[in-house]
């Protein structure tokens, strides 16, 4: 056989091999969700819920890695430069694709142009939690004090930027309450000093911090919900509390990076709606404080885009800088 047939014979191969792993069904490898903070917040406890059942429902491993750093934009720059195809994915959020825009003088990637929605996961309103040392009962109670004693408490910030920091300076300035922002390297690390006493005040979502009230270990007096919320029902919002028009909130959802294929968008779309819609990931969810959303990927890419330009707002009017 000639050199030239071998040669031919080989192309031809490498070509049908080719087509055929193209022609594989999705997913065909393990998939990694990629968490843009440290282990044990909001975002990190259900891109792992989800994962499991990801992994149990679609026959491939699904792997949860944390890459946090500057405030959750290195992991979600990361998978905006990671391939389309679908084994990338990020459990973002509000910080990532919302506010950073408005907080971060260079950021790297375009939050709605380099990536792709593919479902809104949960929405937990902020808890207004404080050490239980704390003389305030109430928000009327915690305003007279701060009114009293400018700067006096501390307010734990999860990352600076974030949704929880920007719901402290929307607060502050609604309110006219002045406290010291104290910044930590994630969430779970600013419940550990807010239950210690290191901190006394922060905004955080209900779904990594409500089991910290219900143990006692922290004081919820209000939520930030526009309306009272399931799962703590006896919980007055702020807004009733005497900051009309008071509302923030904590969400995330899985994107992939801009120019994944719309088939598989919807392959991963379908399929993590329907592990939400299961009895048991609702009641885990509303049992934590948050709510599921079913809209299609549309409907949070629009959500997206309304909530950037919100947070824009809040940023500008605050007057706040964040270098």
């Amino acid at each position: 056989m000639t050199t030239l047939k071998l040669s031919l014979m080989s192309f031809v191969f490498l070509a049908v091999q080719a087509f055929a792993v193209s022609a594989q069904p999705y997913p065909s490898k393990p998939i990694r969700i990629i968490v843009p903070y440290p282990p044990g917040g909001t975002s990190d406890i259900l891109a792992r819920s989800v994962g499991q059942k990801l992994t149990e429902t679609l026959g491939q491993a699904v792997v949860v890695e944390n890459k946090s750093g500057a405030t959750g934009n290195i992991g979600a720059d990361f998978v905006a430069k990671s391939p389309p195809d679908g084994y990338t994915l990020l459990l973002a959020d509000i910080g990532s694709l919302a506010i950073a825009p408005s907080v971060t003088a260079s950021l790297p990637f375009d939050p709605v142009k380099d990536f792709a929605p593919v479902v809104m996961v949960a929405y937990s309103p902020h808890i207004l939690a404080l050490n239980p040392a704390v003389p305030a009962n109430n928000v009327r109670e915690l305003v007279a004090l701060l009114k009293a004693k400018p700067d006096s408490l501390n307010f734990a910030v999860s990352g600076v930027g974030g949704a929880n920091h920007l719901a402290g300076i929307d607060f502050a300035a609604r309110t006219g309450v002045k406290w010291t922002y104290i910044p930590y390297k994630g969430g779970s690390q600013a419940i550990a000093d807010l239950m210690a006493g290191h901190a006394q005040v922060m905004f955080n979502g209900m779904l990594a911090t409500y089991p910290a009230v219900k143990e006692g270990k922290l004081k919820a007096i209000a939520i930030s919900s526009a309306k009272r919320f399931a799962a703590a029902p006896d919980l007055p919002t702020v807004a009733e509390s005497g900051v009309p028009g008071f509302e923030t909130g904590s969400w995330q959802g899985i994107v992939a990076p801009g120019g994944t294929p719309p088939e598989v968008v919807k392959k991963l779309h379908d399929t993590v709606t329907a592990i939400l819609a299961t009895p048991e990931m609702k009641e885990k969810l509303i049992a934590s404080g948050a709510e599921v959303r079913a809209w299609s990927s549309e409907q949070f890419g629009a959500f997206i885009r309304d909530e950037k330009a919100r947070w824009a707002k809040v940023v500008k009017d605050s007057g706040a800088k964040f270098d």
